[in-house]
C-alpha cells in the first residue's frame, strides 16, 4: 500500500472519540450505532432528510407535522404541571406572527432540567426552534419543540437553514450531535475519500464522485444534489451486490458434485400414488425443472416462489425423496419450532409406510434426546431431519447430505444459507418463499439462484374473503361460526401492553375476550415468548379441536394447518405489512370451507388505508408482494439483518429498479472484460467485495 493510501487509511480508521466533543460514554454510545471511527461516520447515512430552508408562515399552518419556526423570544417563563412534569415557554414573533415554544422534560430534585434553556432562551434573543405544530381554532397555539438553536451560534447553519440530515439514533446521541461530528469528520477526511468506481464507469453514467456523493448525502445544498448524491451511492451497493452474486454463480457452477442422481421411483411412485389428489400443472413443471437441476454435475442453487396454499411442501419433499433414492441424506429447515412441526408431521402423514427416516431437531430437545438425534444423523440412521436453526449448529453433522431445503427463505440471511453449505463439501440447495416477489427483485436478493415459480392453486381451494371491519362485527361473525362447529383465530402484533404504541396487548386482550364478548368459548393464548413445548401443547390442542378460539401474535404467520378454522380477526391490522396479513389469513381456508378474514384497524395514512384495500380485493400474493415492496421498501421487506448483510445501507431496489439494472449490465461487462477483477480500474471493486463478502463469510472468491 502506498504512502498515500496509507494516510488515507489512517485518517478513516481514526476513533471517532478523538473528536472534540466526544468521550468515552458518547463513544460507547456511537459504538451502539456501529461508529467507531471516522470512516463509519461518514458511511452513516441519514435515514432521511427534512427541508428547513425556510421558516414557517404561521398563518397557514398544518396540524400535528413537523414545523420550523425562526424568531425572537418576547417573553419566556417555566413551571410544573399538576402531573409533575417540568414546562417551559417562550412566546415567539415571527416574520408571520406570534407562537408559543414549548419544552416537557421530566423534573429532577438533583438539578435545574431547563439551566441551559434559561442561559440560551431569554427575551431578546432570536432563535430557531424546530417541532410539532398544533393549531387552534384561531391558528397556531403551539409548538412543541424538539430542536432549537440560537441564530448567532456559527454551527446552526448544520441545523437549520437549509435541507438537514435526520439520522437513526440512540440513547445517548442526538441529532445535533451526529450532525456536529459528521460536519467535523467531513473537514478532516473528505479529501481522503477515495472512488472505488472506474473513472470510465462514473462518466458514462453520468455520476457524481464519491467524495462529493458522501458530502452531498450528509449536507446537500438543494434537493436535487441529494438525490444524485442518493442514487451514485445506491448505484455503488448494487453494483457491488450484483458483483458479488454474479461471482458466486460462477463459482457454483464451475464445481462438481461428485454424485449423481437416478429416478428410480422406489419411493416417488408410492408417494405420488398415497397422497390424495393430483398435482398441479405448475407442481409437475416445477418438480421437472429441480430433478433437471439434480441430475447435473453441478450443485443445484434453487428458488422456488408460491403463493400459500400452492402446494410447495409436496414439491419439496418429491426432490428430498429423489435423494434419499440416490443414499443421501436431506435436511429441512424452517425458520421457527412451529413450522418445523409441522412440516415433519406433514411430512411423516404423506410418507406414511414408506421406508424412510425422519426426525426432529429444534433448540427444545433435552440434552439426551439431542444427542441420540445428533448420534443416528452421524451414522446416517436419518433419511430426512426437519429443524430450525438448531441444524447449522457445529456438532450437527452429516455422512451423506445432499439435498437442504430452507423454508421461507426471507426469513433467513445469506450468513445462514453459507452455513447450510458447509455441512457437506458440495450441496444442493433449494430455498423456498411465500412472499412471492417480481423477477428482477429476486434476482437482486437471491441472484445465485435460479428461480422456480407455483403459479397455479389446487383444484378446490377456497378463496378467503377479507373485509375491514369493527372489532363488534367480525366478534360477531366469530361467535357464529363457532356456534357451527368452526375454529378461529384473534390475532395482535405484540405480546405485552406498550405506552408508546397505541396496540393492543396480546395478554391483556386474552383476558378481555376471555371475560367478555368470547365468554364461554374455550380460548387459549399462544406467543412467540411461551417456552417451546408449550407452544406446541397448545397448537396440538388447537388443531386437534381442543381450543376453539385461539388469540395469538404473529407467530402463527407460518405453518399453521387447521382445515376446521374458518375465521381470523386480525387486531391493529394497519400496523403489519401486507405480506405479513397475506401470510396470516393463509392459516384460514385450509379447507374446503368458506373462510373469512377480518381487518380490524383505524388507519391513519393514505398508505395504511391502501394496504388494507389492497388485501380486501385481492388473494393474489404475487400483486400483493409487489405492492408490499412499493409502500414498505426492501429493507422492511427483506428486514434488517439481512438488508444489512448483503451491504445495502441506501439502496431501495423497488425505488432504484432502473440503477440495479445498469448495475447489473455494468457487473456483467466488468467480468466478461476482467473475470478476476485484477485490472488497476477494477482494484477498488476488488478490495470491496473481499471485504463485505469474503472475509465475512468466503461468499465469492477471487482467486
Amino acid at each position: 500500500m502506498g504512502q498515500s493510501s496509507t494516510s488515507e487509511a489512517a485518517i478513516l480508521d481514526r476513533p471517532a472519540r478523538y473528536l472534540k466533543g466526544v468521550g468515552p460514554r458518547r463513544a460507547d454510545a456511537l459504538a451502539r450505532l456501529g461508529v467507531a471511527t471516522l470512516g463509519d461516520l461518514l458511511a452513516n447515512f441519514p435515514r432521511g432528510w427534512q427541508d428547513r430552508s425556510s421558516p414557517m408562515d404561521l398563518g397557514a399552518p398544518t396540524e400535528g407535522t413537523s414545523a420550523v419556526v425562526r424568531g425572537r423570544v418576547l417573553r419566556a417563563e417555566h413551571f410544573q404541571s399538576a402531573s409533575g412534569m417540568a414546562i417551559f415557554k417562550a412566546r415567539l414573533k415571527t416574520a408571520t406572527g406570534e407562537i408559543d415554544a414549548v419544552w416537557f422534560k421530566h423534573s429532577s430534585r438533583r438539578y435545574d432540567v431547563f439551566a441551559p434553556l434559561k442561559r440560551d432562551v431569554v427575551a431578546g434573543r432570536e432563535i430557531w426552534a424546530i417541532g410539532r405544530c398544533e393549531t387552534g381554532l384561531l391558528g397556531p397555539s403551539q409548538l412543541q419543540v424538539e430542536e432549537h438553536y440560537l441564530s448567532d451560534d456559527p454551527l446552526a447553519r448544520l441545523h437549520v437553514g437549509r435541507i438537514v440530515p435526520l439520522y437513526s439514533l440512540t440513547a445517548g446521541v442526538s441529532q445535533r450531535m451526529l450532525r456536529e461530528l459528521t460536519a467535523a469528520a467531513l473537514e478532516l477526511a473528505e479529501s481522503r475519500l477515495r472512488d472505488i468506481l472506474p473513472p470510465g464507469l462514473l462518466s458514462e453514467r453520468g455520476l457524481p464522485s464519491y467524495p462529493k456523493a458522501v458530502r452531498s448525502i450528509h449536507f446537500p445544498d438543494s434537493q436535487a444534489e441529494l438525490e444524485a448524491a442518493r442514487g451514485r451511492l445506491a448505484y455503488e451497493e448494487l453494483l457491488i451486490l450484483e458483483l458479488a452474486w454474479m461471482l458466486k454463480r460462477r463459482q457454483t457452477k464451475g464445481s462438481a458434485k461428485g454424485y449423481g442422481y437416478e429416478i428410480t421411483r422406489r419411493l416417488l411412485t408410492p408417494f405420488r400414488a398415497q397422497l390424495g389428489f393430483d398435482l398441479t400443472g405448475a407442481q409437475k413443471r416445477v418438480i421437472n425443472e429441480i430433478f433437471d437441476d439434480l441430475r447435473r454435475p453441478q450443485p443445484m442453487t434453487r428458488l422456488l416462489q408460491g403463493d400459500v396454499g400452492s402446494g410447495k411442501t409436496v414439491v419439496a419433499l418429491s426432490a428430498l425423496l429423489l435423494a434419499v433414492e440416490n443414499g443421501g441424506q436431506g435436511a429441512f429447515m424452517a425458520p421457527t419450532e412451529i413450522l418445523a412441526d409441522q412440516h415433519l408431521a406433514t411430512l411423516r402423514r404423506f410418507l406414511a409406510g414408506l421406508p424412510v427416516r425422519s426426525a426432529l431437531l429444534t433448540s427444545r430437545l433435552k440434552t439426551k434426546e439431542r444427542s441420540a438425534v445428533l448420534a443416528r444423523i452421524q451414522r446416517g440412521e436419518i433419511d430426512i431431519v426437519v429443524g430450525t436453526h438448531a441444524l447449522l449448529e457445529s456438532d450437527v453433522r452429516f455422512p451423506r447430505l445432499r439435498l437442504a431445503v430452507i423454508d421461507e427463505q426471507h426469513r433467513f440471511g445469506v450468513r445462514q444459507r453459507a452455513s447450510l453449505r458447509r455441512k457437506s463439501a458440495v450441496l444442493d440447495l433449494l430455498v423456498m418463499t411465500a412472499t412471492p416477489i417480481p423477477r428482477t427483485l429476486a434476482l437482486a436478493l437471491y441472484g445465485d439462484l435460479d428461480v422456480s415459480t407455483l403459479d397455479e392453486m389446487p383444484p378446490g381451494k377456497t378463496a378467503i374473503r377479507t373485509a375491514h371491519a369493527g372489532e363488534a362485527d367480525a366478534l360477531a361473525a366469530l361467535t357464529l361460526q363457532v356456534a357451527a362447529g368452526h375454529q378461529a383465530y384473534v390475532v395482535y402484533p405484540i405480546i405485552e401492553e406498550s405506552s408508546r404504541l397505541d396496540l393492543r396487548s396480546a395478554k391483556k386482550e386474552f383476558e378481555r375476550l376471555r371475560l367478555g364478548p368470547l365468554a364461554g368459548l374455550k380460548v387459549a393464548l399462544i406467543h412467540g415468548a411461551m417456552p417451546g413445548p408449550q407452544k406446541a401443547r397448545i397448537m396440538n390442542e388447537f388443531a386437534a379441536g381442543a381450543w376453539q378460539v385461539l388469540v395469538a401474535t404473529p407467530v402463527i404467520e407460518v405453518g399453521i394447518d387447521v382445515p376446521n378454522a374458518t375465521v381470523m380477526i386480525v387486531q391493529n391490522a394497519d400496523r403489519f405489512g401486507m405480506a405479513s396479513l397475506h401470510q396470516l389469513r393463509g392459516r384460514i381456508g385450509r379447507g374446503r370451507l368458506p373462510s373469512t378474514c377480518f381487518l380490524v384497524a383505524a388507519p391513519k395514512t393514505p398508505q395504511a388505508r391502501q394496504r388494507l384495500a389492497t388485501l380486501a380485493a385481492s388473494n393474489d400474493g404475487f400483486r400483493i408482494g409487489e405492492e408490499d415492496l412499493k409502500l414498505r421498501g426492501p429493507g422492511d421487506f427483506m428486514g434488517t439483518e439481512q438488508h444489512g448483510e448483503l451491504g445495502l445501507k441506501i439502496a431501495n431496489m423497488f425505488k432504484d429498479a432502473a440503477a440495479l439494472a445498469d448495475a447489473r449490465a455494468d457487473a456483467e461487462r466488468a467480468l466478461q472484460r476482467d473475470p478476476r477483477l485484477l485490472a488497476p480500474e477494477h482494484a477498488g471493486l476488488r478490495g470491496r467485495l473481499l471485504a463485505l463478502y469474503h472475509k465475512n463469510w468466503g461468499w465469492v472468491d477471487l482467486a
